[in-house]
């Protein structure tokens, strides 16, 4: 049973990459912008907004890891780890 599964994962993805392939043509994208496109978002989602003296850091989504947690608890506040623009 998983190999049918398996099978038609592998169908309907191929399906999906042959209708992105035709919509790329359509609209005249090239694999060079789509993938300045995704390394530029890749970088924007990295991007580190806080961090420690050992090097710890977080990018400001989610919650907040406990490093940042047991600092805010001990009273340091949580703008002093932060980094980059707008430190």
């Amino acid at each position: 049973m998983s190999t049918t599964i398996e099978r038609l994962d592998g169908e309907a993805r191929e399906r999906l990459i042959r209708w992105i392939r035709h919509r790329m043509e359509e609209f005249g994208i090239t694999h060079a912008a789509l993938e300045q496109s995704l390394d530029s978002d890749l970088k924007k989602q990295q991007a580190v907004s806080y961090r420690d003296a050992w090097g710890n850091t977080w990018n400001g989504r989610g919650d907040l890891p406990e490093w940042l947690q047991r600092a805010v608890a001990a009273g340091q506040s949580i703008e002093h780890f932060r980094c980059g623009e707008g430190a």
